[in-house]
């Protein structure tokens, strides 16, 4: 069984009213996935910086770093059968047709299934 680990970061900019300066504020979160497709999928396109959609689950486990006594916690997205992650923007190098990179949906079998591309809806307010 293959697996995949990945961190993206989220960020977040406002201005901080009593100041009034721009505040810059990032998170990071834990991308894991156990689904053979996604994997490939991954291993081929995820690069540093790639713009990324993803939809999963939150995952919380609790685990202990060998010779400690407290109980550590890491919550991470869990791509499961029915979970998404598709790049938004094109790879360097790519030939500027404007198309989409593929998506790839998490199935309950066989490999993930690369979508059509389509527009993406400009009216979502994020």
């Amino acid at each position: 069984m293959r697996v995949a680990n990945l961190s993206i970061a989220t960020d977040e900019s406002y201005l901080n009213k009593q100041t009034g300066e721009r505040v810059d504020k990032t998170e990071w979160h834990r991308i894991v996935t156990f689904q053979d497709g996604l994997v490939s999928m991954l291993e081929k396109h995820a690069r540093k910086g790639r713009l990324v959609y993803i939809d999963g689950k939150l995952q919380t486990r609790r685990w202990r770093k060998d010779g400690e006594e407290s109980d550590r916690f890491s919550t991470e997205i869990l791509l499961v059968p029915g979970g998404r992650i598709q790049f938004l923007d094109k790879p360097n190098g790519a030939n500027g047709n404007g198309a989409a990179m593929p998506d790839a949906q998490a199935q309950g079998t066989g490999p993930a299934m690369p979508a059509d591309g389509g527009e993406m809806d400009d009216d979502i307010p994020f």
